[in-house]
């Protein structure tokens, strides 16, 4: 079992931010498991995950078709399970997405927690109000050491500023390529 790390964030530009962080970080085929209430940033995240690995499209909720798919650095897999049926995910064949050999990003995968494979990266996001106002709760639940290592790299390049928002100019990771 891997450690979970906890961030908060303020605005919705630090949820992309951090998205981004993790999508520069990643080299090799992972699914993300994003899962949260409506309205909690699970596409906000997806996004700045998308555009880390390379995207340059814009990125949008495939909560009517699905299914998504961009080219980046690695091909990106966006799905979406909130719509779904449980017989209707097993005749869609979605495992051969998953990671399919890009970045499989499913929004509302606690739905279907069968089909994600034993190496993932689960990622929770929850609202809060507090006395600052509205924020989100990202929690990162790695399921293997690799993806504990990843998480652990983007988190070691995130930075904050005193008034406790997100440095969005945090440079590239280490490694990084131009795309």
């Amino acid at each position: 079992m891997y450690g979970e790390a906890v961030l908060t964030t303020r605005q919705e530009a630090e949820t992309v931010h951090i998205g981004y962080m993790l999508g520069r970080a990643i080299e090799s085929p992972l699914v993300i498991a994003l899962e949260g209430e409506l309205g909690t940033g699970k596409t906000a995240l997806a996004r700045g995950i998308a555009h880390g690995l390379g995207v340059a499209e814009t990125v949008t909720s495939p909560t009517f078709v699905l299914l998504n798919i961009y080219s980046g650095r690695l091909p990106v897999y966006h799905l979406d399970f909130y719509r779904l049926e449980e017989m209707e995910s097993c005749r869609l064949g979605f495992e051969e997405y998953l990671p399919g050999g890009g970045v499989a990003l499913i929004e509302w995968a606690d739905r279907f927690p069968a089909l994600l494979p034993s190496r993932h990266l689960r990622v929770t996001l929850e609202r809060f109000f507090d006395g600052e106002g509205e924020g989100r709760r990202l929690g990162f639940i790695p399921k293997d050491r690799p993806v504990a290592l990843l998480v652990e790299g983007v988190l070691n390049r995130i930075s904050w500023k005193v008034d406790g928002g997100l440095h969005l100019g945090s440079g590239p990771m280490p490694g990084d390529k131009e795309v």
